[in-house]
């Protein structure tokens, strides 16, 4: 059923308005139809964001971390590696994102450490567990990326093993093998 309105003047400033509600029908003014729908907006803005929030996580208290690492070292490992290789301070750590791992170690003496540095030998990073040998990678205009240079007491020196599918991670036990030199059961930081 539909009605007809006069148009007159006065009830051009008004609009017709149908709920299915009852089938009735209600001529309300348009200010009124605006104050009504801003209302019912306002509305269902508040209802959707209340039942949007979540309440927030309870903060946990920090656990208490102790000052003093452990060390990754047995002594004999340390006095083995100072004694026959003269090198210490050996770390083995994840970097660009996991890309590469980086083997560090610091030399105590010279003559001893001067096979690590040696371009001859061929490093190779061994991770039992994945089952890979990593390599030092190789680019043109930089060359491998370790250092080769005579070494020097006191001074660090580095080379970054290429691990492109990011098989070795952070915790692994690794093999690091020069030459003659193998250092087992590394722990990758």
């Amino acid at each position: 059923m539909e009605s007809t309105v006069d148009m007159t003047p006065e009830s051009k400033r008004t609009t017709l308005m149908t709920t299915r509600f009852g089938a009735s029908q209600f001529l309300l003014s348009r200010s009124l139809n605006a104050i009504l729908l801003a209302g019912l907006f306002a509305a269902g803005t508040i209802v959707s964001g209340q039942s949007a929030q979540t309440p927030a996580p309870a903060v946990k208290a920090p656990a208490h971390r102790s000052h003093y690492s452990p060390n990754p070292f047995p002594k004999r490992a340390v006095q083995f590696y100072q004694e026959v290789w003269g090198i210490d301070s050996i770390t083995v750590r994840a970097a660009e994102s996991g890309e590469l791992i980086r083997f560090n170690y610091r030399v105590i003496n010279a003559t001893k450490a001067k096979q690590l540095n040696d371009k001859k030998a061929e490093p190779a990073l061994i991770d039992p567990r994945a089952g890979v040998q990593l390599v030092v990678p190789s680019l043109e205009k930089v060359g491998q990326l370790r250092q080769s240079i005579p070494p020097e007491n006191g001074k660090i020196y580095w080379m970054a093993f290429s691990n492109p599918r990011r098989t070795v991670k952070p915790g692994d036990h690794v093999n690091i093998v020069i030459g003659n030199f193998h250092a087992d059961n590394l722990v990758v930081e």
